[in-house]
């Protein structure tokens, strides 16, 4: 599957409605947009078919299928303290863009806030929690005769949550996250699976130069691996754990290790991973959440998380910001299919999901 490439064009004519789509077919998977000379524009697919939506779902393609599923929303009143979330093993499958989804199909338990990953032949989930623990378990979905396959790869190094990861020519790579439900500290782990290894197990390789990290956004571009925001957790003077937004973000490419690339305009985690490429030396970071208003009260009025384009330009090293899309996300993934990027679900701001899905296409696809 492809990453994703948008179309160049001197940055004053360029407006976020305006989009071009992916193809697929290359090894490495976060979604590119092949340069064009047409109009693209932002569209929503089919809902997803549940009222509420979900946060924390795995997405991706198996043989033409989009596939979704799993994740966790708020039930009961969404305003109450504590909340209470439920998580789901609900799979929804879509076969064209203008079609249907089909239900009825399930994951192996609950789980979601996992990484999601589409290989040559489905989606892989790796990871994930559940509303009492953390989960090892890799397992790769394919969606075959009209019923989906489940398979067992190597499990992660020990449980994880709340990573980023991507794929990266044939290898895994997978970042941060948090160990348990009730960990003090996110983790400063970076994993790869090699899927062409007649024997694949996954090696612990060097972190990168910077401090611990959760959901973090991955990318993949110019044959290296990103690693951009995320959060990670500290005690405050009252010992109550908090979080730390983070604009760091560092670049990893085999053979010569990690470098910390320029800090990001302000925060972005959370926000829909991997982060699709623009052109052939760009990264895209859509939305998230900045933390500007993490405390703000009363939550119920809580205006929503940034609805801008944070656009990462690597031959000057730069951020730039594009300027506004029609909606906010976090915690959803973002994929590759039928000439799109698909970004299904997720939390449109705190303790509210959306059954929307996003995509943006080629104008001239068919």
């Amino acid at each position: 599957m492809n990453a994703i490439q948008l179309p160049r064009m001197p940055w004053l004519s360029i407006f976020l409605f305006v989009l071009c789509s992916p193809s697929e077919g290359a090894a490495e998977t976060t979604p590119k947009f092949e340069p064009m000379n047409s109009a693209f524009s932002w569209k929503q697919l089919p809902p997803i078919p549940d009222q509420e939506g979900f946060a924390g779902s795995f997405a991706g393609v198996s043989n033409g299928a989009l596939l979704v599923a799993g994740g966790a929303n708020i039930i009961g009143q969404r305003w109450d303290n504590p909340i209470q979330k439920k998580w789901y093993s609900s799979l929804f499958v879509l076969l064209e863009p203008d079609g249907k989804w089909s239900g009825g199909f399930e994951l192996p338990r609950p789980i979601g806030y996992g990484v999601s990953i589409t290989s040559k032949h489905g989606l892989i989930c790796a990871g994930g929690s559940d509303a009492t623990r953390h989960f090892s378990e890799v397992f790769e979905l394919q969606w075959q005769n009209g019923a989906v396959r489940t398979t067992q790869l190597p499990a992660l190094p020990t449980s994880c949550a709340q990573a980023c990861g991507a794929l990266l020519g044939n290898t895994i790579y997978v970042a941060g996250g948090l160990e348990t439900p009730t960990s003090e500290q996110a983790m400063r782990t970076f994993w790869a699976l090699d899927l062409t290894s007649p024997a694949p197990v996954w090696k612990a390789l060097e972190p990168w130069p910077g401090p611990e990290r959760m959901l973090a956004v991955a990318g993949v571009q110019d044959g290296s691996f990103f690693l951009i925001s995320g959060t990670r957790l500290l005690k405050n003077s009252e010992g109550k754990v908090v979080r730390e937004y983070l604009r760091d973000a560092y670049r990893f490419t085999p053979e010569r290790g990690w470098r910390r690339i320029a800090d990001l305009p302000r925060a972005a985690v959370a926000a829909p991973t991997p982060a699709p490429t623009f052109g052939q030396s760009s990264l895209l970071v859509f939305t998230g959440d900045d933390g500007a208003n993490v405390d703000f009260s009363p939550i119920e009025k809580h205006p929503g998380f940034p609805q801008d384009v944070l656009c990462y330009e690597m031959n000057s090293d730069t951020w730039k910001n594009l300027g506004s899309i029609p909606f906010s996300r976090a915690t959803a993934p973002t994929v590759l299919w039928k000439n799109r990027v698909v970004i299904p679900s997720g939390e449109v701001r705190p303790r509210v999901r959306t059954p929307e899905v996003w995509s943006f296409e080629q104008g001239n696809s068919r």
